[in-house]
């Protein structure tokens, strides 16, 4: 049986929708293919008891046979964390469990995919980062990583370092823009590969997978559209706008496909945010309507006014976890990210050449 553990530089890189194309492709091949996430970090209280969506969604879509607490032996909950502070928690007792539930689920797989939790990162309060799992269940891993930038490689290079080399199969890198496409391909693969690290994908970003549009932020917000302004334009980050006008308008100008999120009192704020070309929506807390110039320039750039009760904080949280969450987290994305993986990714390196158990059994005979 061959393991693979799916990790990432950072949180909401697509790394659940690549693990589950990745046992798609895999059961293609006639594989009998498990799933665990050790540590449960994408936490939803369901019936009462907290759990982590990710792994309800493997044992679905790969007819995963284990219960829950076998599938997320570890959640990794404020709760917990607050414990391992305190002494509460064993790293050695922990390992154990994790070791346990993974010899029951991978009984008779030819392949198992772990997901690593957050980042890579996660899990070093107790001794249990991806590259501890990854040594711990005896797994060669797969780096997921963003790349907008030539800076990004910094935190893909530390990352493979405390991965180490000989548990490295290789990087994908995941949701490219058409800009920093060929730059990927003919500048940051060769600088990688000549450090002796595999380029094994680079996925092109996919609009309709990035993100939420207006209207569902509108809808899942409970939020009331203050312009007449089109709502179908994607949002993939948030801005809290809480410095004065100048620094405002530096800082958004900065990025794209963000809503900008700041007091309904905040003039200055939203004028900025209406200077900004990546500016896609602006969201407005507190319960304070904005002056009518700001309205008519909204609608005149063509860019919608969203109110929604309660505080910058907490709006800010709701509405993070609402694009983290909604089109990454449902079959029609994965079964996207299957196709897209078949056409930029290295598959057979990645799952590597395992012939199914029951070919094997045959040729024996």
């Amino acid at each position: 049986m061959n393991t693979v553990l799916v990790t990432s530089t950072g949180e909401s890189t697509g790394k659940t929708a690549i693990t589950l194309a990745l046992g798609l492709l895999a059961k293609e091949r006639g594989l009998d293919v498990g799933y665990m996430k050790p540590k449960g970090t994408r936490l939803q209280s369901s019936t009462g008891k907290t759990l982590d969506e990710d792994p309800m969604l493997a044992r679905e879509l790969l007819d995963v046979d284990a219960e829950m607490h076998q599938l997320e032996p570890v959640v990794y909950s404020p709760t917990f964390i607050q414990g391992a502070i305190r002494g509460k928690e064993n790293s050695e007792e922990l390992s154990e469990v994790i070791s346990h539930h993974f010899e029951d689920i991978s009984e008779g797989k030819d392949l198992m995919f772990i997901e690593g939790g957050g980042s890579y990162r996660t899990g070093g309060i107790v001794d249990l980062t991806d590259a501890d799992i990854a040594e711990l269940l005896d797994a060669q891993v797969i780096l997921v990583a963003d790349y907008q930038h030539p800076s990004d490689l910094d935190d893909v290079v530390a990352a493979i370092e405390d991965i180490g080399s000989d548990r490295l199969t290789g990087v994908v890198f995941n949701r490219v823009s058409d800009a920093s496409y060929d730059e990927l391909e003919t500048e940051v693969a060769p600088f990688l590969e000549a450090r002796g690290v595999p380029v094994l994908g680079v996925v092109p970003t996919e609009k309709d997978l990035a993100g939420v549009t207006v209207q569902e932020l509108a809808d899942e917000l409970g939020g009331e559209l203050a312009t007449d302004a089109p709502t179908d334009a994607f949002v993939e980050r948030f801005l809290v706008g809480a410095m004065g006008g100048d620094a405002a308008l530096r800082y958004f100008r900065r990025t794209k496909n963000a809503a900008v999120i700041t007091g309904g009192d905040r003039a200055n704020i939203q004028r900025a945010a209406l200077e900004a070309p990546g500016v896609k929506c602006i969201i407005l807390t507190g319960g304070h309507r904005p002056v009518g110039a700001v309205i008519g320039k909204a609608e005149q750039k063509g860019v919608p006014v969203l109110l929604v009760n309660g505080d910058t904080l907490s709006v800010t949280d709701r509405a993070e976890d609402i694009v983290s969450t909604g089109r990454t987290r449902d079959e029609r994305t994965v079964e996207r990210m299957r196709g897209l993986l078949y056409e930029h990714a290295d598959v057979d390196a990645i799952i590597g050449d395992i012939t199914p158990s029951g070919e094997a059994d045959e040729d024996d005979e």
